[in-house]
């Protein structure tokens, strides 16, 4: 190599150098804990021109991690499947939220509702990640997103609830294990935000869209749920916790100094204590309750006080990975 080509050569060494150094800085980890009581097998789906992560589809045993990374720009969903039944060379299906493939990578398949999702959008507008769990498919389990980014909101979020405990007879999906949408159940245009009902102004919450909301303050309930809904962070970490566990009757101190007391017990059944007592949820939208609330608002007002100091001791107390 002649010395006149040196600069030139030096020149594409470092911005090959600074362009790994982005990279490295750029990518984002997620990592997916299974506090539930049973097998969760993860399925993850990349958004058109994403590329795949390292697996589609892996299982997940009680109490154990696993870790993924995803470059910038990088979008697609997370949901976790249950009752799988795989075979030692990989194929079968799952009870819930079965990607359809098959086989326990989902190789780009999306889930088949009902599903609780959390949806991803790394470095969107202004540089942000953009992300939310959406019940707008269905739910299937409790699950949560936890962001560990440098600014921005980066709050938690999810749906810590066990709604197939209260979902009603019309959504009930299966043997009971998933609770479908109205649009699934019912697939009518105002239900599915379609046809005339395609716009804000047209498309409004329902009476089982309410339900989910009530359920899960922070978590997409509808289409056009987007103001609650929407969660935003900057060069942050993600970690989707399945049935999450809850302080038991802890007193937590947030920067204010004011102190909470937080109900329920750990593991994966903590989060149906928040619904305690309260049958009357579903029956509000099957109109079959047969207890008097006059004040029914107020009483959804008061499940989504209750849900909302959850997430947010979430937020103030992140919780151990075990």
């Amino acid at each position: 190599m002649g010395l006149h080509h040196l600069p030139k050569f030096f020149n594409r060494l470092f911005a090959i150098v600074a362009l790994l150094n982005l990279e490295g800085i750029s990518a984002t980890t997620f990592t997916f804990v299974n506090k539930c009581e049973y097998t969760v097998w993860p399925g993850i789906q990349a958004g058109a021109g994403s590329p795949n992560l390292d697996s589609t589809g892996f299982e997940l045993t009680t109490g154990s991690s696993s870790s993924f990374q995803a470059p910038a720009g990088w979008s697609g969903r997370f949901w976790g499947r249950t009752g799988c039944n795989f075979d030692q060379s990989g194929h079968g299906s799952c009870a819930t939220a079965d990607c359809g493939s098959g086989q326990i990578e989902c190789n780009g398949a999306g889930a088949d509702p009902p599903a609780t999702l959390a949806e991803f959008t790394l470095n969107g507008a202004d540089g942000k990640d953009f992300y939310d769990v959406s019940l707008v498919d269905g739910y299937n389990l409790p699950m949560i997103v936890e962001a560990n980014g440098e600014s921005g909101a980066c709050a938690s979020t999810g749906c810590v609830v066990d709604i197939n405990q209260r979902c009603p007879a019309e959504l009930r999906a299966g043997e009971g294990g998933a609770c479908k949408s109205a649009c699934q159940a019912f697939g009518s245009p105002e239900y599915c935000c379609s046809g005339a009902y395609n716009s804000p102004a047209a498309c409004k919450p329902s009476v089982y869209s309410m339900m989910f909301k009530s359920a899960c303050p922070r978590s997409y309930s509808y289409a056009y749920d987007d103001a609650t809904s929407t969660f935003t962070c900057s060069a942050a970490d993600y970690t989707i916790i399945f049935c999450p566990s809850l302080p038991s009757q802890k007193s937590t101190t947030d920067s204010s100094g004011t102190t909470a007391t937080t109900a329920g017990s750990g593991g994966g059944t903590a989060a149906g204590a928040m619904l305690a007592d309260q049958s009357w949820l579903a029956n509000t939208a099957t109109g079959d309750s047969t207890r008097k609330h006059p004040c029914l608002a107020v009483q959804f007002a008061v499940l989504v006080g209750i849900s909302s100091v959850v997430l947010s001791v979430i937020d103030s107390k992140s919780l151990s990975i075990t």
